[in-house]
This record gives C-alpha cells, structure tokens and sequence, in this order.
C-alpha cells in the first residue's frame, strides 16, 4: 500500500512539472510587419521561451504541436490557409499578397494529448500592412477565441505609449493579467482595465511579446481522455521600431 502511495505521488509530481514546463513555453508568430503586393512574405512558427531566448528544436515539439493551422485574413476577409516547412528551429511559411491593406496572420492549436487535468490549447496572431491602406485592420478579423490586438500595430515606436486590447470569446477581457516581453527579456505584468485596455510605453527597439491566458473551468473528454479545465494562450508580436 505504502508503495502504492509512493507511485502515485510520483507520478502526480511528473505530472505537475510536465505541465509546468509547457506552461513556461509558447508558440509564436514572428514576420516582418509590412509587405509588398506582389512579392513572397515569411512568416515563422516558434514554440519555447520568449523571455529566456529560449527556442525548441522542431523535431523536439511535444504531442501533435507541429500540426498547427495557420490562416491568412486577407483585407477584403478572404481566407487563405497556409502549409508550413518545418526547419531546424521553427515552422516557415509563405505567402503573396495581392490587395493593399491589413492581413491578418492566427495560429491555433488544440494538443491532442490531455496533460495533467488539463486540454491545452495555443493561439498566436500578428498583423502585415501592404502599402498605406488600414482597410481589414479590426480586432474581429482575428477568428482565435483569444487574442491580442492594437490598432496601430504598423507604426509603434520606442517611448510612445502603446495600448492594446485583450479578447476572449469575442468580448474584450475585463480586468485580466498580461504579460508584455521585451526584446531582452524584460517582463512586466499588466491588468486591462473595463473595456479590455492595457497600456505601456517600450523604451528598448525590436520585437516585444504580449502573452494572455486564460484558464477556463469545463469538464469534459478529449480524445478519450478526462479533462478538468481548458487552458487557453495567445501571444501577439509587437515590432517596436
């Protein structure tokens, strides 16, 4: 009985710190913020830690991670959905655009293996501007049930007070915690306020990381397995100039 005990305090610890250590990873959109009409546009697919610099290698993704979708919105709301390469240390994908204003890059994915008592599922977004049109540039575009959006993504710059917004279930996300991540690996946590509204002002250049999860109360059966809760992240790039 004692060994019993032992057994299964062991493995809810094994448990725990997998969890854990998913918990302290993401999965993360980076591209370059404007494009040309006409001309190829990379968009890369990250998983590990922002802050520590810290990238998994592809063939090192847990459970079915690497069969993420990834969509493109265009301006004018048509959907193009992408196939991604997997190198060495991210996913690549590609597109052409052929119209100016927003596009709106989702990531989304639903792990197929439950961890602990939880289904885990990663969202990520960023916006590509093509000439000086905003038309598509809305926070509806991006169809994640989580997200981060700001307006004037394409004109950020160093010591100017940025505001975003968080989403959750098409609602703006009241009095909730994000965390924003400079390029060094500063980190601050944050609380929007009543309309979904949190704001800082960057004092480094380059690309910052805004990481908002929520974890929902729902029991229910994934893929044959119990779940207790489902744990919902976005991450949404900033490029700072």
């Amino acid at each position: 009985m004692k060994m019993n005990l032992i057994k299964k305090f062991a493995f809810l610890l094994i448990t725990t710190l997998t969890t854990s250590s998913l918990f302290a990873h993401a999965l993360w959109i980076e591209t370059k913020k404007t494009a040309t009409k006409g001309k190829p546009q990379e968009i890369s697919i990250y998983f590990g830690e922002f802050s520590e610099n810290e990238i998994t290698k592809t063939d090192k993704w847990f459970s079915d991670l690497k069969d993420f979708t990834l969509v493109i919105i265009t301006p004018s709301k048509k959907e193009m959905k992408l196939k991604s390469t997997a190198l060495e240390n991210k996913y690549q994908a590609f597109f052409t655009p052929d119209e100016d204003g927003v596009y709106t890059v989702i990531m989304q994915h639903t792990v197929k293996d439950v961890y602990g008592t939880m289904k885990l599922d990663y969202n990520s977004s960023a916006t590509i501007v093509v000439g000086n049109k905003s038309v598509g540039n809305l926070a509806a575009t991006n169809t994640n049930k989580i997200s981060v959006y700001t307006e004037n993504a394409t004109t950020l710059a160093k010591n100017t007070k940025i505001t975003a917004i968080a989403l959750y279930n098409s609602v703006v996300a009241k009095q909730q915690k994000v965390k924003v991540i400079a390029p060094n690996g500063w980190e601050k946590e944050l609380w929007t306020n009543e309309n979904g509204e949190f704001s800082f002002t960057p004092i480094w250049s380059g690309n910052y990381m805004i990481e908002f999860s929520q974890t929902e109360k729902s029991a229910g059966e994934h893929n044959g397995k119990k779940y207790d809760e489902i744990w919902k992240m976005a991450t949404y790039q900033l490029t700072i100039k």
